[in-house]
């Protein structure tokens, strides 16, 4: 088999093993913690999935150590999320986060995006709040990041102002709120029914409509500048391109 061929199978695998961490281990953790410690280790559930990001993270250099700065650009990243969400506490909803991270998975690849989001959500919440809904930001901003970087990779995103922008509003609305409107209704009641689950879908709509134009707003905005300086990072320090 050539070695083209063997990168090629690494590479698959890696990305099977990182999809598996992040759609079937990470929501496992969040369940467990709901309905085996009661949703009250929040902090920990929270920790677990940070561990689980960094080890999909650090699966996308294969046999390489990351250099400092690979570390030190994703941190950045994180804390320009974080201050962003920050930064419009007085408008609920309406907060680039999502922008930030769609950006950083389409730039750095699936992992990348991801991690930021994951963290952004952990670290931001000490200013708006630490609890049981934490883990379930931590996914829903992580798993869009690692979409974005998939699509892209797949050739399915691209980009362009109008193909993030579409992206950014769909997943925004269905995936974030999707995902956290079960968190909400598990968060509140033990008794999951189909009726209760539309009424949480009914009730977060409009939480949901603005969440999603403002990330239509923010990568309308800031998405191209943004990509262009970060590609030039990329280019001039030889940073991370999985």
């Amino acid at each position: 088999m050539s070695e083209k061929h063997l990168k090629e199978n690494r590479l698959n695998s890696r990305k099977l093993l990182s999809a598996f961490l992040v759609l079937i281990v990470v929501p496992a953790t969040i369940l467990f913690g709901v309905f085996f410690l009661n949703d009250r280790k929040y902090h920990f559930i929270s920790l677990l999935i940070i561990m689980y990001t960094i080890i999909v993270f650090f699966m996308s250099f294969e046999n390489r150590k990351p250099q400092t700065r690979e570390i030190i650009i994703i941190a950045v990243l994180s804390a320009i999320a974080v201050a962003g969400r920050t930064a419009f506490f007085m408008l609920p909803q309406f907060k680039p986060v999502v922008a930030i991270v769609i950006i950083t998975g389409v730039c750095f690849g699936a992992e990348s995006g991801f991690l930021v989001g994951a963290v952004s959500g952990f670290v931001s919440n000490f200013f708006f709040g630490q609890g049981p809904w934490t883990p379930w930001q931590m996914f829903c901003f992580g798993i869009i990041g690692f979409v974005a970087g998939i699509l892209f990779k797949m050739g399915i995103l691209k980009k362009t102002k109008l193909s993030l922008c579409v992206f950014g509003g769909i997943s925004t609305f269905f995936i974030y709120g999707g995902i956290i409107n079960i968190g909400s209704l598990l968060m509140f009641t033990s008794h999951f029914s189909l009726k209760a689950l539309i009424a949480t879908y009914i009730s977060g709509f409009w939480f949901d409509m603005v969440h999603a134009i403002a990330t239509v707003f923010f990568l309308y905005v800031i998405s191209q500048s943004m990509i262009e300086k970060l590609e030039r990072i990329k280019i001039k320090y030889g940073l991370i391109d999985t």
